[in-house]
């Protein structure tokens, strides 16, 4: 069974930084695509960072592009979302997803595999 397990959410202020993690458990295959989801209620869920298979291979929306850096760790089956100077906009559910292959799309109805969320809120 994939589990993914998040945490490192919270509250902070506009300017602060935090950083998420994930850790990915049950996986049949080495070669998967990470990647992190935000969702504001009554929004669509929408892209925040995926990152692929070697570090190179990373997306990140425009909306976070220069604010949030994803990272992987192979070695332990995580990713890492570090996300600084945030701002109020970036209040959301941030939610870790996987999937298996080399090819990493950037929409959410792709990703099969879906942690619990853990909730960012950042105040003005």
């Amino acid at each position: 069974q994939v589990r993914l397990l998040e945490s490192g959410g919270g509250s902070v202020q506009a300017g602060g930084s935090l950083k998420l993690s994930c850790v990915v458990s049950g996986l049949p295959f080495a070669d998967y695509c990470l990647g992190w989801f935000r969702q504001v209620p009554g929004m669509e869920r929408e892209l925040g960072a995926i990152a692929g298979i070697d570090s190179d291979s990373t997306t990140y929306a425009d909306s976070v592009k220069g604010r949030f850096t994803i990272s992987r760790d192979h070695a332990h089956n995580s990713v890492f979302l570090q996300m600084d100077s945030l701002r109020p906009e970036d209040t959301a559910m941030y939610t870790c997803a996987t999937r298996i292959g080399a090819i990493c799309d950037t929409y959410p109805s792709t990703y099969p595999y879906w942690g619990q969320g853990t909730q960012v809120t950042v105040s003005a």
